[in-house]
């Protein structure tokens, strides 16, 4: 693993992820394939239910690198066990955060099916597991209490990961603060934008009309 994403999804993680593919980082590991992907998540949920860590490493298999859910849910037993690993923290303001992930994300959990193809079900109770019951224990409508959980998850980062180890990192600041910090060229192409909230919106009308979501 080369690089560990530590930012909640809607910090611009998927706008990192084909970043960190194009600077030779990737595959990047994110919570959108996983979502067709019964198998991997599968074995995300069993590494946060019974702490095994075996399946954690499985379930990142064939990849270099991880950003958002659910890897983000690991962060700390990632660092440790890949030492040599940055780590990039993604960030934006805390209530924009908030605003974005509910009308999104959660708007979208919540119309989920909770039965029927396992194929879709699986990814879909990973995410209520690790996200919406590990990460905010069952309180995301709250917003005050979902604000702290986000900017608590960012200070215990900034905490704990040595700072020549760590980037925080906003998209907007595009390609120089990342390429410095990996130690790579500046690519002649413009830093990926990605999953605005229409992009978002469009993607889950997508999903539904297929019967996944």
């Amino acid at each position: 693993m080369d690089v560990i994403g530590a930012g909640f999804g809607r910090t611009g993680t998927l706008s990192l992820k084909i970043a960190l593919e194009m600077l030779g980082r990737g595959p990047c590991m994110h919570m959108l394939p996983l979502l067709d992907d019964p198998e991997r998540a599968t074995l995300f949920a069993r590494a946060a239910e019974g702490g095994d860590l075996s399946s954690l490493d499985k379930a990142l298999e064939g990849h270099r690198s991880t950003v958002d859910w659910p890897g983000t849910y690991f962060w700390r037993e990632l660092t440790e066990r890949h030492p040599d690993a940055k780590v990039v923290l993604t960030v934006r303001d805390p209530q924009k955060w908030y605003d974005s992930a509910h009308s999104t994300i959660f708007q979208a959990a919540q119309s989920a099916p909770r039965d029927g193809d396992d194929s879709v079900t699986a990814g879909l109770a990973m995410v209520r597991s690790l996200i919406w019951e590990g990460t905010f224990g069952g309180r995301f409508a709250d917003r005050e209490h979902a604000v702290r959980v986000f900017t608590e998850h960012n200070d215990a980062v900034r905490r704990e990961v040595p700072a020549d180890r760590l980037l925080e990192f906003e998209v907007s600041q595009g390609w120089q603060p990342l390429c410095d910090f990996l130690g790579v060229p500046v690519p002649d192409a413009p830093f990926p934008r990605a999953n605005d909230s229409a992009t978002f919106q469009a993607r889950i009308r997508e999903r539904q009309n297929a019967g996944k979501l």
